[in-house]
């Protein structure tokens, strides 16, 4: 079966546009449509590539092929950084398939696909059913942030009674803090000023000190056996090295393409290592939504559309800093809702945003006034979007777009 979908793909300027993509869906993939993407600094790196960018995907499986039997049409499932395995390698084999000697991966194949999408195809052995109940605005920075934090505090022996470090709060740093602290263990946070004390206390942080690479560890620190390092790239590991216990761990989850000097000698002195770690397994992210889902842990977002508008306004907040902490690009009504930031006016901001419906109707955005849009319809009756007003389907909120697409919102 042939399928056509909008894709937002990065280009030479630095700029997002909007393109066609066409594929065939093969046997053992899936069809699915886009409601939600999270944004991770690694699609910075991948901006200028031409790629179609993105890989924390959200949305509802609308074919598969005829070999598939694990997702089914109509499932809400999230998809992510590796786009497909063979299943049979000694790693697939071995529970370690985000290691997969046959892999297609985010950045390196598969260039036609990413989250920042309409719709997507994916292999169906990397998708993953999203627990009822748990919101896929929710679940969309999982597929990579979380994912990547979750491997680390569930597959190389952390234990509830250990000292947890995690340097750095920011999309992957919090996750961090709010897992570890769910799990039980004593969660140690490190940054480089005061600013962030309360939130990091009020994710679950056990102790708060304000330490930068190359200072003295703070008097009386009492050693970590791992440390999460989800902050800057940049690390002396020289000054990270008399934090850690005999036999501690070292992760570097945020990483850059530069070389950086590794301290040998000191880490034969206390055994101390520095563990390299991919994203997550499937059998991990399957464990993390359901661990997510059941202990309520929800990232900390901010919400954007899922146009090549709201992309690069995204893209822009989080290289000055400013999102806290996780963006999550959202389509359908969703989209109308989140335009405030495009125009600042005290008390009202104005949006004109128009919207096939059925292929019949216009809506015209009017804009947003004390948080609540006026929605003008054929220029004559209007209605206010308060978030009551909803049909729910299996939980979710379907709206018809478009000569009978259904979109879904949480």
């Amino acid at each position: 079966m042939e399928v056509t979908y909008t894709v937002f793909r990065g280009g030479p300027e630095g700029k997002i546009s909007q393109a066609k993509v066409t594929r065939v869906l093969q046997d053992h993939e899936v069809f699915i449509e886009t409601t939600h993407s999270g944004l991770c600094g690694t699609d910075e790196h991948y901006l200028k590539c031409g790629q179609v960018l993105g890989h924390e995907g959200i949305g509802i499986v609308r074919q598969v092929g005829s070999c598939v039997q694990s997702v089914q049409r109509g499932d809400r499932v999230g998809f992510g950084y590796t786009h497909e395995i063979c299943g049979v390698c000694d790693n697939c084999a071995t529970g370690w398939d985000q290691y997969c000697r046959n892999q297609k991966q985010y950045g390196f194949h598969d260039l036609d696909n990413g989250t920042f999408s309409h719709n997507a195809v994916w292999d169906a052995k990397c998708v993953y059913k999203i627990p009822d109940g748990y919101k896929s605005v929710y679940a969309a920075p999982l597929m990579c942030a979380g994912a990547t934090v979750w491997t680390v505090l569930s597959e190389y022996g952390v234990l509830p009674t250990q000292r947890v470090g995690v340097m750095g709060i920011g999309g992957l740093g919090h996750l961090a803090i709010k897992l570890a602290a769910a799990m039980g263990c004593e969660v140690v946070v490190l940054s480089s000023s005061e600013a962030k004390r309360q939130e990091a206390m009020d994710y679950g942080a056990s102790e708060y000190h304000v330490f930068r690479c190359g200072d003295k560890p703070p008097v009386d620190f009492k050693p970590l056996k791992h440390l999460l390092l989800c902050g800057s790239a940049s690390v002396d590991y020289l000054s990270l090295i008399p934090l850690m216990d005999t036999h501690g761990s070292i992760y570097p989850l945020t990483v850059a393409f530069e070389p950086v000097p590794i301290p040998l000698l000191d880490l034969v002195w206390k055994g101390v290592k520095i563990q390299g770690s991919l994203v997550a397994s499937r059998h991990s992210i399957r464990t993390l939504l359901d661990f997510a889902a059941r202990k309520n842990i929800k990232p900390t977002i901010m919400t954007f559309p899922l146009d090549a508008c709201g992309i690069e306004t995204a893209m822009q907040q989080l290289r000055e800093g400013q999102i806290r902490y996780r963006a999550v690009l959202i389509r359908g009504i969703d989209e109308e809702r989140t335009r405030e930031w495009q125009t600042k006016v005290e008390g009202v901001k104005e949006t004109h945003c128009k919207v096939e419906l059925n292929g019949k109707r216009r809506v015209d955005i009017n804009g947003v006034v004390n948080g609540k849009q006026k929605i003008a319809m054929n220029g004559e009756e209007n209605v206010e979007i308060n978030g009551q007003e909803k049909v729910e389907v299996d939980g979710r909120a379907e709206v018809e777009v478009n000569g009978g697409e259904t979109e879904y919102k949480d």
